[in-house]
């Protein structure tokens, strides 16, 4: 069965798309850390990161890397922190969240944001790619 991340490749279920190549994806978490918090995926479904062929790893590193300044623009904060968890979802993937302490990091405190507030927040971090 697809993971929800490739169903969201196929179109089958809508996200908050942030930037788009042939191999890879960023949209918005839907239940976010902080605002801006960005998963960034290989469109071709993997399950762990580190099972990637380097090719892969490598691109989905730097297409996470030109989509980190955007959100550092578009969301005020001190730097953009990156996690690799892979438990939630079997599909490999990349946090990008926007950070000011520490604190923004827990995964256990989740934001509950309109569709709209999603929808104007990626509009905004698109602006500056």
């Amino acid at each position: 069965m697809a993971s929800i991340f490739s169903r969201i490749v196929a179109g089958e279920i809508p996200a908050h798309k942030i930037a788009e190549t042939d191999e890879y994806l960023a949209f918005l978490d839907v239940m976010p850390t902080t605002t801006g918090h960005t998963l960034v995926i290989p469109k071709k479904e993997v399950d762990y990161l580190f099972d990637l062929d380097d090719d892969l790893y490598l691109g989905l590193m730097a297409f996470a890397k030109k989509v980190a300044p955007a959100i550092e623009k578009a969301v005020p904060c001190l730097r953009i922190g990156v996690a690799v968890v892979g438990l939630e979802v079997p599909h490999a993937h990349v946090h990008l969240i926007p950070m000011n302490s520490m604190a923004d990091m827990n995964f256990h405190n989740k934001l509950k944001p309109s569709q709209d507030e999603l929808a104007a927040t990626a509009e905004k971090i698109r602006r500056f790619l």
